[in-house]
């Protein structure tokens, strides 16, 4: 009797965990089924999963477009059927647009899903198939413009660096120029030497990759915060400027030793004067000024398909006195992005809004059927209505008065910040940078321009950045539209 009650309790036990094993196994395959199609486009663009070259060679791989139906990406094949990605235009898209061949980079990569895919009918598949025909692939459709583009391309000539420009009120990038570059058509050919090519880094997207020290441009985040701290108190600001100023064991110096004699706020800013910046970011509270540099995403991943780098500053309750000067300035252990520059600039001219910024509009299938669209999204508002109007005065006061002059003749009304980033103890070099945009009343385009190794950003940078405006505004009168892209 005994025997046959621990024969049915161990029955029952037995029962209750085949059961456990069960629900578990029936669980597991549900996350999987529920994970694979949630993340389809993940998990097919990794290179480890075989159904890419499946749908490789069912489907020709897309075509890539700029806002206005140029081609920037096509698959083509030869007489003898041989397939070959062709980019048109070589170097100019290398950083944004990427390559196919040598693994996958850029928008390439990124909608790498959707281009190996085709979303035509069952039936034309059907008829493909029948017919030995491979099905054309899905179609990418960006927000960059080939024009502006170019334009950045020859602003940029020889030098190395990268200009961008964003629209402030979308976040849409209509240019992504990063130099040196190299001909996606012969990647794969010279794949080795650009690898071991340590020196220029060719492969490097120096527009949303490159880390820079931010120099006077990073005034645009001390004015912001002594605005925080100080409200309205900054019209009463004044400072007297000998070109040189020592605080506690540091001195520091005005660009090249300039002295600006007696400064309000607007002329600091306008003429970038190091010595008063320096005096006012010593008068902020560090912790508030650490807090909204992480506002403006310091220490922070930037919302962006293509891969960004991390911008950093030493700021916060143990910062010392030596580095807290240095980082009012852009200086020190600063470094920043030019991606991410640009688009605190463009929180500027949006009225305080940032917008997450974005290469890809639409993807259609074959037959012009949208598949997938994006729009415009904001990141945070970083600053309020009033005190972006008060950094556009500001920033305007540059371009008419101050170390952006060579914008003042132009036909629009331009607002910006100059740089010169000195970022090396042994030599004299500086970057030079340029972050603006126009007309000033009515943002409609953001430049922002690093030039490496070039001296100062007034004579280097802002000519740059004025070709590109000037394109801009020359497209849109010449088109008579604000870049549409339906």
């Amino acid at each position: 009797m005994a025997s046959r009650k621990k024969s049915k309790k161990k029955n029952r036990e037995i029962l209750i965990v085949s059961a456990l094993f069960c629900a578990l196994f029936v669980w597991m395959i549900g996350y999987f089924t529920v994970y694979s199609v949630s993340h389809e486009e993940e998990l097919i663009n990794n290179s480890y999963n075989s159904r890419q070259r499946i749908l490789a060679s069912e489907d020709y791989r897309g075509t890539i477009f700029d806002r206005n139906g140029e081609v920037l990406a096509a698959t083509v094949v030869d007489s003898d059927g041989t397939e070959r990605r062709e980019y048109p235009y070589r170097n100019l898209f290398a950083h944004t647009v990427g390559y196919s061949g040598k693994g996958k980079t850029g928008l390439e990569s990124r909608y790498n899903y959707y281009l190996i895919s085709s979303d035509i009918s069952d039936a034309a598949k059907v008829e493909n198939q029948l017919a030995g025909r491979k099905n054309p692939g899905n179609e990418l459709y960006t927000t960059i413009d080939l024009t502006l583009q170019q334009a950045a391309d020859r602003a940029m000539g020889i030098y190395k660096g990268a200009i961008i420009a964003l629209d402030p009120k979308t976040g849409q990038v209509l240019a992504m120029v990063s130099k040196p570059d190299f001909d996606a058509n012969t990647i794969a050919e010279k794949w080795d030497s650009y690898l071991a090519d340590e020196e220029n880094s060719v492969l490097l997207n120096r527009a949303a990759q490159g880390l820079y020290q931010p120099g006077s441009t990073f005034k645009i985040v001390t004015a912001l915060e002594y605005l925080n701290q100080n409200e309205n108190l900054y019209s009463g600001y004044h400072f007297d400027c000998s070109g040189s100023t020592r605080i506690g064991e540091e001195t520091i110096h005005c660009f090249h030793g300039m002295k600006h004699g007696t400064v309000d706020f607007q002329t600091s800013f306008s003429k970038s004067c190091n010595t008063s910046f320096a005096h006012i970011g010593m008068s902020l509270d560090r912790t508030k000024f650490g807090n909204t540099a992480t506002k403006l995403l310091f220490h922070n991943s930037l919302p962006f398909e293509l891969p960004t780098s991390i911008s950093s500053i030493d700021l916060g309750e143990k910062t010392t006195d030596a580095a807290l000067l240095q980082a009012s300035i852009g200086q020190g252990r600063t470094s920043i992005s030019p991606l991410h520059l640009a688009m605190i600039t463009s929180g500027i001219a949006n009225g305080g809004v940032m917008m997450k910024p974005y290469l890809a509009d639409r993807i259609v299938s074959p037959d012009q059927t949208v598949i997938k669209s994006f729009s415009p999204e904001e990141v945070s508002t970083i600053m309020t209505k009033e005190q972006a109007d008060i950094l556009t005065e500001l920033m305007r006061s540059v371009v008419t008065e101050g170390t952006g002059k060579k914008l003042s003749e132009a036909d629009y009304c331009a607002a910006g910040k100059t740089g010169s980033a000195e970022f090396s103890d042994s030599t004299s070099d500086s970057h030079a940078w340029f972050t603006g945009f126009a007309p000033a009343d009515d943002p409609k385009i953001v430049v922002t321009v690093i030039i490496e190794s070039a001296g100062s950003g007034g004579d280097y940078a802002v000519p740059m950045a004025k070709r590109v405006f000037d394109a801009y505004f020359s497209e849109r009168e010449t088109n008579g539209n604000d870049h549409d892209l339906r």
